[in-house]
């Protein structure tokens, strides 16, 4: 075991990390933080009877010699799939004799460098590296036919690379993109995420933000509502972070790497542009539950109910990997996440232990990936052994209930902001005079094509503008919409708050929520139709007909008292009744299908 005591990193007391603290009111002291690296011990053969689970359900070996065994789905047929980091494959196991144990030794079926994140879906395989996402048809016996990419730009992986996806109720694809550090400002938003895309690939958004690595995650049977375990940050000492249970919505922020568990503050970064730590914590989500600090939560399974437990149906099972900065250690073991009658989390308790030793020097396993089969037993995974344990209950009755979560609640959330109008056609966008502002662009003309570079094809910055003065106004507030987008419209800008002495915007700015120095002191940024904020470029589909993008400035009477990454439709309730003049460009772009 390597233990490592360092001394040298700094917490917030309780009483300043509230949300209602100021940085100045910040209590600072040195607080032991651990390198605590448990021994690694191989399990006998005898081990499994050794775990410790409660009444009535039973673990044992379903396989072994592995190697490095991850993530685990399981296909409508029962054949199970297991991605191997190390190995750089997916296996395929089965069990046709209904034996308890997997038949024979495991099969390749694909090797990819950097693979981890799997899941099956009406016979497709979607599989991941760090960068790329990859489905196949699955075959008639358990291979599988041409691989295809359908994405290959996912932004840099960094300290987190182990990504993991799954396809929601909506039949859409979800990608947790792990933050690249410990705890910065990152240089991509869709790092620290997670990314909802279409099953081709061919179109995605940040759906959720401030989520340092949620491996773990899913939809819970009854509801629909998309739940999700989040590891914590590292070096804040035994007790900081906890590790999180959020429930999942789209647009929502969870704090890292500025604010955690229940309004703390990190005390080793401040947000961007003059944000203050209060505003970030007013504008985050707490968790729903905590749990032990670094912990480690992987993988998370839903139980549909049936074939296990009386009362699993609707709670979640969440491998915990282990830690290595806590001392005395956390985790290495299976906990179950209780939902009450209503489908929301009420409490997090052990489930399957005995992965550590007594001591807590040592360890037999470290808990990874978590599956519900068939038959309705679980599926764990240890990935520093190799093996495969299946949980079972005494007496249990028939299978799995189908996996069906109602689509409800994802479409109802995807489905805000769309057809609508455009914001100058709508009645908040109102001008209250009769005065229309002349906006310009350095880079095109009026109903001129926007050059590439301002385009997410392109380097993708903003455009140049600018607008002569309007008396009168207390500020300015721009937004950018395609009517032709999927979205009707789709958003590519939002800001609000420019002072009254601006009338020129640079091209390329900071895609953040504050902006700062000289004219663009203050100037505030929010949603776009991808989930980020600040400017995102025209992204047609390739070979559709020039889209429209109307640049739409309007000049206020105030300036506007917003949330941090406030939408399109927040901003057109705030200045409804408030809109002195406002000007509209339009500019066009399209993509050729061979570029």
């Amino acid at each position: 075991m390597k233990l490592i005591p360092l001394a040298t990193l700094f917490l917030l007391t309780a009483t300043a990390a509230t949300a209602q603290s100021s940085p100045e009111d910040n209590d600072k002291r040195p607080v032991r933080a651990w390198f605590n690296e448990l021994t690694p011990v191989k399990p006998g053969n005898d081990f499994a009877s050794k775990l410790k689970l409660p009444r009535g359900y039973r673990v044992s070996v379903w396989a072994q010699d592995l190697g490095n065994a991850r993530m685990i789905a399981v296909a409508p047929g029962g054949d199970v799939y297991v991605s191997r980091r190390s190995e750089a494959d997916i296996v395929r196991l089965v069990d046709r004799n209904g034996d308890g144990r997997a038949d024979g030794p495991p099969v390749v079926i694909v090797n990819r460098p950097g693979l981890h994140g799997l899941t099956v879906h009406e016979g497709q395989l979607y599989f991941m590296t760090a960068r790329e996402v990859f489905r196949a048809p699955l075959l008639p016996d358990g291979g599988i036919g041409r691989v295809e990419t359908i994405i290959d730009d996912l932004p840099d992986a960094g300290q987190h690379l182990n990504r993991t996806l799954a396809v929601g109720p909506d039949r859409m694809l979800y990608i947790s993109a792990g933050s690249t550090c410990n705890a910065c400002d990152e240089s991509s938003q869709e790092n620290a995420t997670l990314i909802r895309a279409s099953l081709d690939g061919k179109s995605r958004r940040v759906w959720a933000s401030g989520l340092r690595n949620t491996i773990g995650f899913g939809w819970h049977p009854r509801t629909g509502e998309l739940w999700g375990w989040d590891q914590g940050i590292d070096w804040l000492g035994n007790d900081l972070q906890r590790e999180e249970v959020n429930k999942i919505e789209r647009g929502a922020r969870y704090g890292w790497p500025y604010v955690f568990e229940d309004g703390k503050r990190n005390p080793q970064d401040e947000p961007p542009g003059g944000i203050t730590g209060a505003q970030w914590a007013a504008a985050s989500r707490n968790p729903v539950l905590m749990y032990t600090a670094h912990a480690a939560g992987m993988q998370w399974a839903f139980h549909p109910g049936g074939g296990f437990g009386p009362d699993a149906a609707g709670d979640a099972f969440v491998a915990m990997h282990g830690s290595w900065n806590r001392k005395p250690a956390s985790g290495y073991e299976v906990v179950r996440v209780r939902f009450d009658a209503n489908g929301q989390a009420t409490r997090i308790e052990p489930f399957l232990t005995g992965f550590m030793s007594a001591d807590g020097r040592s360890h037999y396993g470290r808990p990874c990936g978590m599956a519900v089969m068939r038959d309705g037993s679980l599926l764990l995974s240890d990935d520093a052994n190799g093996v495969l344990y299946r949980v079972t209950y005494d007496g249990a009755q028939g299978g799995a209930a189908p996996v069906a979560p109602p689509a409800g609640p994802m479409l109802e959330q995807a489905a805000r902001g769309s057809n609508v109008a455009l914001l100058l056609q709508r009645a908040e966008g109102r001008a209250t005079g009769a005065a229309t502002i002349a906006v310009t662009a350095e880079a095109f003309r009026a109903n001129g094509p926007i050059p590439r570079e301002h385009t997410e094809y392109g380097l993708g910055f903003s455009p140049a503008l600018s607008w002569p003065a309007v008396p009168g106004a207390q500020s300015y507030a721009i937004v950018v919409e395609d009517p032709a987008g999927a979205a009707h419209p789709v958003v590519h800008w939002t800001a609000w708050n420019i002072p009254a002495t601006t009338t020129r915007l640079p091209a390329g700015l900071q895609e953040r929520d504050r902006l700062n120095g000289g004219p663009l002191e203050g100037i505030m940024q929010g949603a776009t139709s991808r989930g980020t904020v600040g400017w995102y470029g025209p992204r047609p589909p390739k070979g559709d007909k020039p889209h429209p993008y109307h640049f739409q400035l309007l000049a206020l009477d105030r300036a506007l008292e917003l949330p941090l990454g406030a939408t399109r439709d927040q901003l057109a309730q705030a200045i409804a009744g408030h809109v002195i003049a406002a000007g509209d460009l339009v500019g066009t772009y399209a993509e050729p299908v061979g570029e």
